[in-house]
């Protein structure tokens, strides 16, 4: 059987989707193999805002995040569905605030006024980012990729070689999936839970970072409220937790109160692929079977969307450098 495509990309959340486009615009036939369709990825439930949750700083991921907050401000410029530049403040209670690593890539980051500031907090930073919501933004992906000729299997593979079959060069974007497809056990769960609520009428979103009673974030979107949220590493469990959730509309309502008795709309729960090392953006020195080139991009834990354009872009590079 010849090769139908250039490159396949296994995985169809935001991080192989954006893969297979830049891949797309080097000229390459692309297909996408995933087990879900995109709207069934964790991705799908993702809050989707830029921010490196749990990110560690290396050189290479501020140029990711710099390249992907470059292109979101331009999708969001030119209309692309879901993208929205929203201001946010990032509330802090320690005695120091130092400057987030990732501050140059943020070109309006500011440190927060006196009066900007009430107990319990001291300081923080002001800033805007773009909030990218899933439920518009993963179809459009699928529609631009599918308009440039390219091509979505639904098939799950058990092994990586087993890609091969549809093309010689193959990015491995499959998140949580490389537990199995690859043997990667670093890569682990960080479960996060999730509360939408009807949304009163706030457009900034709010991050309080050093909450001693869990993780607390409240990011506005079109018509809800992301209320957050948990990182709860090796946890599986998919299905929401009434106690958790509770305390997560608890804790909003302290930071927030105008969202006192704000409807609920639901419930979500997703698996962030958490790696202990970091994001493995590499090429394998050993590809398996029938596979010339095998490049990997996984490991994103809570920075996919924040992460995702940059690491296209590097994995671009990677399948089309010479061995």
């Amino acid at each position: 059987m010849g090769d139908r495509f250039d490159v396949v990309v296994v995985g169809a959340g935001v991080i192989g989707l954006t893969t297979a486009l830049r891949l797309q615009q080097a000229g390459s036939r692309v297909a996408v193999v995933t087990a879900e369709p995109p709207g069934e990825t964790t991705s799908s439930v993702a809050a989707a805002v830029w921010y490196p949750t749990r990110t560690r700083f290396e050189p290479r991921v501020l140029e990711w995040a710099t390249r992907t907050h470059d292109e979101f401000a331009r999708q969001a410029a030119d209309g692309v569905p879901g993208v929205v530049m929203r201001p946010t403040r990032m509330l802090l209670r320690g005695a120091v605030h130092d400057i987030p690593w990732w501050a140059s890539a943020l070109p309006d980051l500011r440190a927060l006024r006196g009066d900007e500031v009430r107990a319990p907090f001291t300081g923080g930073w002001a800033f805007t980012v773009p909030t990218v919501e899933m439920s518009h933004y993963l179809p459009w992906l699928q529609q631009t990729f599918a308009a440039a000729g390219g091509t979505l299997i639904h098939r799950r593979i058990d092994a990586l070689e087993q890609a091969g079959v549809w093309a010689p060069l193959v990015v491995n974007a499959s998140g949580l999936a490389t537990r199995t497809l690859c043997g990667d056990t670093e890569v682990r769960p960080a479960r996060g839970q999730l509360v939408l609520v009807a949304n009163p009428g706030l457009h900034t979103s709010v991050r309080d970072e050093d909450n001693a009673d869990g993780t607390t974030y409240i990011h506005p979107r079109s018509t809800d409220v992301v209320l957050g949220g948990t990182f709860e590493i090796g946890e599986w469990d998919t299905t929401p937790s009434p106690a958790t959730a509770a305390a997560i509309l608890r804790r909003c309502t302290d930071l927030l109160p105008e969202l006192a008795g704000a409807p609920v709309l639901g419930h979500q729960v997703g698996l962030r692929p958490f790696r202990d090392s970091g994001v493995r953006l590499e090429a394998d020195p050993r590809p398996p079977g029938r596979i010339r080139r095998l490049v990997h991009n996984y490991g994103h834990g809570g920075a996919g969307v924040t992460l995702a354009w940059g690491c296209a872009d590097a994995t671009t590079t990677l399948v089309h450098q010479p061995r």
